[in-house]
């Protein structure tokens, strides 16, 4: 069996760096999905690809792998960069604007 373990990455619907700080194992599939002739929906025999395991840190994700004889490949997460600029949005709202008030 083979597993991927990795951070989730933030939604494209959120701002904050929440439910990513936690540590995914989640399985590969072991066969591939096959289309239903009369419906046309996509199906499987493979119900380890519906596991997902979560964990606090890498390491104890790959314990688990370890201990139960799962081979494991680990995805580093890319570090996140800081939009920062300096006096950003506020700076429409300062009292001591060097230009003036346009809006």
């Amino acid at each position: 069996m083979r597993a991927r373990i990795y951070q989730p990455a933030r939604t494209a619907m959120q701002s904050g760096t929440a439910k990513t700080h936690q540590w995914v194992l989640e399985f590969a599939p072991a066969s591939e999905r096959e289309v239903d002739p009369l419906m046309g929906w996509t199906s499987s025999d493979d119900t380890q690809t519906q596991v997902r395991l979560r964990f606090d840190n890498r390491e104890a994700a790959l314990a688990y792998a370890a201990e139960n004889g799962i081979e494991a490949d680990v995805q580093e997460p890319k570090p996140r960069r800081a939009i920062i600029r300096p006096r950003g949005y506020g700076e429409n709202f300062a009292t001591d604007r060097k230009g003036a008030w346009t809006h």
